[in-house]
């Protein structure tokens, strides 16, 4: 038994073999393999995962599948514990390659997220020049001329994993820097703390013993005066000694309110680059990469359909991916078209497509059949008719995922069984004729659905 306690990452290949046989891939790339072994503490094992949603999704949904691989695997009941990486100061640790049960040794850098790097980064024109910088200043740290260097854009668009990057990437080239990486709100709170516990001076030795300084949001130091002068000093202290201050801003400096004139002085005197968000090219390498990521194997016709609704944020694009898995797990489904249509349609307030509506899938179906659209919504029972006014049915519900009632109500006021039934025989006809396939395909493309 403490020879198997001994062997964590030995163990953890065991369990993590153990749910592979009982659980559907989606839901093991999605939930276990982020999970890191950390040891052994009083009988249980030490799980790190990434954050509190991580810890009680396992605990909500596979809770008894994770207990019965752990005895599986050790041939006798063993607790388990999770540990929240935010938490424990140690934020997506590397594996350990023995074993990790020893101490490990402490770094004030600890909180860097690993995954994120520059390798990994996607990189448009909208981000090009800021990614170039930053490896700059991760091979060359404390340069004159980007120090400080400020990474300024909007929410989601890859600010923080740049800044991470430049972390990892620093110590990779000197495992021996001291990098210090906090929010601006983490530095405010750790400076209230020291006054309330009259520890100023520990608390400026703490930042200002660092070679590589890395602030997120730095924006958030709007209206503390006392916060913005003990930075004030810390970054002069640091510049002063070739050290490297890296920070990340929602706006260019110059544009900052609420900030100190000196403080917004010496932000300018560095270099700063911004983010855009990513164009349609960029969105679709992104998802491909995420998607890779979490082992799902996607169309390239889902991935466009993602891209072309959402636009503006990576972050966003992440989370879709993200929800994907989530839903598929808790309905325990593989992820399919209508699947993605759903998520897609959550992420951009209920509506898919700007100028998707009942009349323009009449309209297309009206311009495809060559049936008029009065006579679609009217009453005439004529074959060609009642196939295209079935078919304009059948894609309201497909596409928009219009109620049976609101379909009726519009095709001039039909019971919803009256739906049912054109839903049933269109779904019929396109499994056994070749015509209606290609005839719901072509509408689909031309509204923008084709992915469906």
């Amino acid at each position: 038994m403490n020879n198997i306690k001994n062997d964590i990452l030995g163990a953890w290949s065991s369990v993590h073999g153990c749910l592979e046989k009982k659980l559907p891939g989606h839901a093991i790339h999605a939930w276990f393999d982020p999970i890191v072994p950390i040891g052994f503490r009083n009988n249980s094992f030490l799980l790190e995962v990434p954050n509190q949603f991580f810890l009680e999704w396992i605990e909500s949904h596979y809770k008894d599948d994770l207990f019965m691989a752990l005895e599986e695997t050790y041939g006798e009941k063993i607790k388990y514990k999770f540990l929240i990486s935010k938490e424990k100061g140690q934020k997506n640790m590397e594996r350990p390659s023995q074993n990790v049960a020893v101490e490990t040794k402490s770094r004030k850098f600890n909180n860097l997220n690993l995954k994120y790097t520059f390798k990994n980064f996607i990189v448009g024109s909208n981000n090009e020049f800021a990614k170039t910088a930053s490896e700059s200043v991760a091979n060359n740290p404390g340069e004159q001329n980007f120090n400080p260097l400020i990474i300024y854009g909007g929410v989601g668009l890859g600010k923080t994993h740049l800044m991470h990057a430049i972390g990892n990437q620093a110590l990779k080239n000197n495992n021996d820097l001291n990098i210090v990486n906090i929010t601006s709100e983490q530095f405010t709170l750790d400076f209230v703390n020291s006054l309330r516990k009259n520890k100023t001076i520990e608390f400026a030795q703490n930042y200002r013993s660092s070679d590589i300084l890395l602030i997120d949001d730095i924006q958030f130091f709007r209206g503390k005066e006392q916060t913005q002068e003990q930075f004030f000093h810390t970054f002069n202290v640091l510049h002063q000694s070739g050290k490297q201050i890296v920070l990340t801003a929602d706006k260019f400096p110059g544009e900052m309110k609420g900030l100190q004139s000196r403080l917004l002085s010496r932000f300018q005197s560095g270099l700063s680059v911004d983010v855009q968000p990513p164009n349609f090219e960029v969105r679709v390498a992104i998802l491909l990469e995420k998607a890779e990521q979490n082992g799902l194997s996607l169309d390239y016709s889902t991935i466009e359909f993602i891209a072309r609704h959402i636009k503006n944020n990576v972050r966003e694009l992440e989370g879709t991916i993200i929800r994907l898995l989530a839903k598929s797990s808790l309905l325990n489904i593989e992820i399919n078209n209508q699947l993605v249509a759903e998520v897609v349609r959550e992420r951009v307030g209920g509506r898919i497509g700007n100028e998707v509506s009942i009349e323009n899938i009449v309209k297309k179906v009206s311009e495809v059949s060559q049936v008029k659209e009065s006579d679609i919504v009217g009453k005439s029972r004529k074959m060609e008719i009642a196939e295209a006014r079935q078919i304009s049915m059948y894609l309201c519900r497909d596409i928009m995922g219009t109620s049976l009632n609101n379909i009726g109500m519009f095709f001039g006021g039909r019971d919803h069984t009256t739906v049912m039934h054109a839903l049933k025989t269109v779904n019929e006809k396109k499994a056994n004729n070749v015509r209606m396939e290609k005839v719901i395909t072509s509408i689909r493309k031309e509204l923008g659905f084709s992915f469906l």
